[in-house]
C-alpha cells in the first residue's frame, strides 16, 4: 500500500508540473490570475446585466469571493488542488440567472482576456476552459431532458 501512495503522490506531482510548465509556456502565473480575475469581476460589477446579479449575491462578499475565484482559476491552471467548492451548488438559486446570462460572461470574459493581451495560447486555453465549465452550469441548472423527448419536438413545453 505505500507504494502505491507514493507512486500516486509522484503522478499527482508530475501532473503539477506539467501544468505549471504549460501555462508558463503560455505566459500565465499567478500573477497573470490574479489580474485576471480582479479585472474580470471589477468589468463584471461595472456590467449592466451581470452586475446586478452577482452584486445580488455576493454584496458584502467580494473581497471572499474573489480570493475563491483566484484558488479556481489557480487549480483549474496549475492542478494544485487550490480550490475545493462545489460551483454548481454556488450558482443553483441564483436571484436572476438566466442561461443569455451565460452568453454575456463569455464574451466579457473573453474581452477582458484581450484587453490584459494574453498570449493567443493562453486566450485560446483560457476560453475553451471558461466554455466548458459555462455549458456544465447551464446543463446543471436550465436542462430539462423533457424538452429533448422525440416524441414532444414540435409540441409545446407543458
Amino acid at each position: 500500500m505505500q507504494d502505491d501512495l507514493v507512486g500516486r503522490a509522484a503522478h499527482r506531482a508530475d501532473i503539477t508540473a506539467r501544468a505549471e510548465a504549460q501555462m508558463t509556456a503560455m505566459g500565465v502565473d499567478p500573477a497573470f490570475i490574479d489580474r485576471l480575475v480582479e479585472t474580470f469581476y471589477g468589468r463584471i460589477q461595472a456590467h449592466a446585466n451581470l452586475g446586478p446579479v452577482f452584486d445580488n449575491r455576493l454584496s458584502g462578499r467580494w473581497p471572499s469571493h474573489l480570493a475563491k475565484m483566484k484558488a479556481f482559476w489557480a487549480s483549474v491552471a496549475f492542478k494544485n488542488g487550490a480550490y475545493g467548492g462545489k460551483p454548481v451548488q454556488a450558482h443553483h438559486g441564483v436571484a436572476g440567472v438566466t442561461e443569455g446570462l451565460f452568453i454575456e460572461w463569455l464574451a466579457l470574459f473573453d474581452q477582458t482576456l484581450v484587453d490584459m493581451e494574453a498570449t493567443d495560447e493562453a486566450r485560446a486555453w483560457f476560453m475553451a476552459t471558461a466554455e466548458r465549465i459555462a455549458r456544465s452550469l447551464v446543463l446543471a441548472l436550465f436542462y430539462n431532458p423533457a424538452l429533448d423527448d422525440p416524441a414532444r419536438r414540435g409540441q409545446p413545453a407543458a
